[in-house]
């Protein structure tokens, strides 16, 4: 679901007369699951900083575009939604030592994939609360379970969001609203091949052998995952037989976190 038109959901329109937002959705994961949840019935709102892909795919679903810088999370300060899904999904990387990370990288890193959730979440609830139904999917990662060198602004913002994830399931339980966390390893996105560089860097091996001796090393399914992989999940955990599923972490791995 990479590309092309949204396909037919197997369990029909389970979002028929919801509105989705999904963040970072103008390509990668967030496109995939944009794709998934217009499937489903749902009208998406695609939220990205890049205007282009984000008004092409909304076109697309029939949905609309949000065009948003999230890591300005000061302008989200007293943001209110109007949503039944939220995908909280727009990320960035960075990869270098601790010693050498640079602060200003850090924070990005924080406001965008952990500030920016939050207050998504915040300006969410209200509206969730009183149609006593929501679903917040977090795309953290493998992760936000682990860590990896190299990547303390990333593997420490998705831990604060699997925290984040159990707080709002315990807060929006009483009120219809689950949320989780998914976990995927390495996913075949822009995001992910943007990083072949700094890892070869970092690491001090040739480009070529990223994937298999980095990417990969930890997985037992020596592949990487597929955006439409992420995104059926996430469908799922939308759906009604997902109802009582919160406060957890689903892991899509290739066995990374089984080590």
């Amino acid at each position: 679901m990479t590309g092309g038109t949204a396909r037919p959901a197997p369990g029909g329109p389970t979002l028929a007369g919801r509105r989705a937002l999904v963040t970072g959705g103008a390509s990668g994961i967030g496109a995939a699951c944009a794709r998934e949840l217009a499937a489903r019935g749902a009208h998406v709102v695609v939220a990205d900083v890049e205007p282009d892909g984000a008004k092409r795919l909304a076109d697309e679903l029939g949905g609309e575009a949000w065009v948003v810088d999230l890591a300005d999370t000061r302008a989200l300060d007293d943001l209110r939604l109007d949503v039944d899904v939220l995908v909280n999904n727009a990320g960035v990387q960075r990869v270098s030592p601790v010693e050498d990370f640079a602060p200003d990288d850090f924070r990005l890193v924080h406001r965008l994939m952990l500030e920016a959730p939050f207050l998504l979440v915040r300006a969410a609830l209200p509206r969730m609360y009183a149609r006593g139904w929501g679903r917040v999917v977090n795309v953290s990662s493998v992760h936000g379970l682990v860590a990896s060198p190299f990547k303390s602004a990333y593997v420490s913002a998705k831990h604060g969001l699997e925290g984040l994830s159990k707080t709002v399931a315990l807060e929006g339980g009483p009120h219809g609203v689950t949320s989780v966390c998914v976990n995927p390893g390495y996913v075949r996105t822009p995001l992910v091949e943007k990083q072949v560089t700094d890892q070869a860097g970092v690491h001090g091996i040739p480009e070529a052998d990223v994937l298999t001796e980095v990417m990969l090393a930890e997985h037992a399914v020596k592949r990487l995952v597929e955006p439409s992989e992420v995104a059926s999940l996430v469908g799922w955990l939308t759906g009604p037989d997902a109802s009582m599923v919160t406060g957890a972490s689903w892991t899509i791995d290739g066995g990374w976190s089984a080590r």
